[in-house]
């Protein structure tokens, strides 16, 4: 059987236990998309992933050298797919294997389901509040962790505000990838095949999509 690459966007509700990246101080670090404009917390310091540490590397490095040595773990941080309180990307992972599943995070870029991840509140939304709104104009040094020589199917779940982030991270991909949205005209990426899904839902319909998935109620 072909194998099957599955995406599915991420999601601002995070479990309430969520690991977190520490600063030198002590202090843990929340990562937003607007830090010189979030609301002030003495125990907390905010930054962006890509900003530099007190040693000169970015907060993004010092999360790649932990998952590619995370020694038990200490910063109890969820496996990415974990983070997220929807039980969609439990059931992904349960459906389709963990080396095929990936997260397409507002705050890190395309990472698989098993990658470290910290907690953070980053989104693409319009209605989020501004300091955690990600604009298509701001600078970040994604994570692709999916590669270029990739052949498999590869199927998204995702809301029209991610579409943008997904296909630039994908464009060069050799595999099949498979779009399934739900406004009312058909995106326009050249490269892409796009299934519409009909639904009523219009605030977080990806997760009825996916679940549709999984139940094969729905196929490519």
């Amino acid at each position: 059987m072909r194998r099957m690459i599955v995406v599915i966007q991420c999601a601002a509700s995070k479990q309430s236990d969520a690991g977190h990246l520490v600063a030198a101080s002590g202090k843990r670090v929340d990562f937003v998309a607007h830090p010189q404009i979030a609301p002030p917390n003495p125990d907390r310091m905010y930054a962006r992933p890509d900003d530099l540490r007190e040693d000169g590397t970015s907060w993004r490095q010092l999360l790649l050298k932990y998952n590619q040595n995370p020694d038990d773990n200490p910063l109890r941080l969820y496996p990415a797919y974990g983070l997220y309180e929807n039980k969609a990307y439990g059931r992904l992972v349960d459906r389709f294997g963990l080396r095929n599943v990936y997260i397409l995070s507002a705050g890190w870029g395309l990472i698989p389901a098993d990658f470290l991840t910290p907690y953070y509140d980053i989104t693409f939304s319009p209605s989020a509040d501004a300091y955690k709104r990600r604009r298509k104009t701001d600078q970040y040094n994604d994570f692709r962790m999916l590669p270029d020589d990739t052949e498999n199917d590869i199927v998204f779940f995702g809301g029209k505000d991610y579409l943008s982030l997904f296909c630039s991270l994908t464009d060069t991909i050799r595999g099949r990838k498979i779009v399934f949205f739900n406004s009312a005209s058909v995106p326009r990426f050249n490269g892409y095949t796009f299934r519409r899904f009909e639904t009523t839902t219009r605030t977080n319909w990806h997760y009825e999509c996916a679940n549709a998935f999984i139940d094969g109620t729905i196929r490519i």
